[in-house]
């Protein structure tokens, strides 16, 4: 199985109880996915958040229908979580969204590992396809999250846009 890791971060000028609060509503993701995966949240397993939360989802990957269910495997707020797949399309999905309060705002940095699933087969025949969909979710994700929080971009370094 390869193991892929994508690493981002992304500076909002909102403070840090605010950002994570954010995160904190399942509710939240779907306006932070890209539309083209028609992603909605169908249920979580308890009113709020925290370690062992259950969160299912119904998205659609290149119009493939797809069910993903992901548990809340660490919970430590305001400072970082853990959401891991039990039930997706991928055989690895292991998110971790990390806040910090730095410069009178919060630095938030994702960590992902995840593995396509049918082992060599299945990265030779969608390994490079998934990881340039998962970047660009990402990337989405990166401009939505700069939209609600009223952010300009103000540099770009390395590739990466830096939002201010």
């Amino acid at each position: 199985m390869q193991i892929r890791t994508l690493q981002r971060e992304q500076w909002t000028p909102k403070p840090l109880a605010e950002v994570f609060s954010f995160f904190c509503e399942a509710g939240n993701l779907d306006r932070i996915t890209p539309p083209w995966l028609r992603f909605r949240v169908l249920r979580q397993t308890g009113q709020d958040m925290r370690a062992g939360t259950l969160i299912h989802y119904r998205l659609a990957w290149h119009g493939l229908p797809l069910d993903w269910t992901s548990r809340i495997e660490e919970w430590q707020p305001p400072f970082r979580f853990i959401d891991v797949q039990l039930k997706g399309p991928y055989r690895l999905w292991r998110h971790t969204h990390s806040f910090e309060a730095l410069a009178g705002g919060t630095l938030m940095s994702d960590s992902v590992r995840y593995a396509v699933p049918f082992g060599i087969l299945g990265n030779f025949c969608t390994g490079w396809l998934v990881r340039k969909d998962v970047e660009r979710i990402f990337d989405y994700r990166a401009r939505a999250i700069a939209a609600i929080f009223c952010e300009q971009t103000v540099s770009t370094e390395m590739g990466q846009q830096v939002y201010r």
